[in-house]
């Protein structure tokens, strides 16, 4: 029984670091935390849903400005570099995307364009302060009176994300 909390750990802290980053193009841009890339090796564009952070559903409060957001930090075209965590249950590819600016989810977060997502990753400290900033400034949907999160919202209209 002793194993199972060691495995545990050992999990958390080496399998982020065998994710390998690649190099892809951007094809679309459907919302604040999900776009569609052509990578190297491919033959269809691939589904990729932007890890750790939870954006606006696009007839949510704030969704439209938060695609828009995201679609000028990540154009059409351009490069991206993807680094590959894992799926999620609808099969999109979950990872960490960098537009050739740094972190595209840090800067979901620093504009207010998105939450971290809540109910995975409220452990990441990094992410919660840029998050906490952004708040404090009234950034982006922080300027609206009681943002309603996006989980929240889909509960509460039924429909999965």
């Amino acid at each position: 029984m002793r194993i199972l909390p060691i495995l545990v750990l050992l999990a958390a802290t080496v399998l982020p670091t065998l994710a390998q980053a690649q190099t892809c193009t951007v094809a679309n841009v459907h919302d604040g935390d999900t776009m569609r890339l052509r990578c190297p090796g491919q033959q269809k564009t691939i589904p990729v849903r932007l890890e750790r952070i939870d954006a606006p559903e696009l007839r949510q409060a704030g969704g439209i400005a938060s695609r828009d957001f995201l679609r000028a930090l990540c154009p059409i075209g351009g490069p991206v570099t993807l680094t590959v965590y894992g799926r999620d249950r609808y099969r999109r590819t979950l990872g960490d995307v960098d537009c050739g600016k740094g972190s595209a989810q840090e800067a979901m977060l620093q504009s207010g364009n998105a939450w971290v997502y809540m109910l995975k990753f409220t452990a990441d400290r990094r992410l919660m302060a840029i998050q906490r900033a952004a708040q404090i400034k009234k950034t982006g949907l922080w300027a609206r009176p009681g943002p309603l999160p996006p989980w929240e919202w889909r509960r509460r209209h039924a429909i999965g994300g």
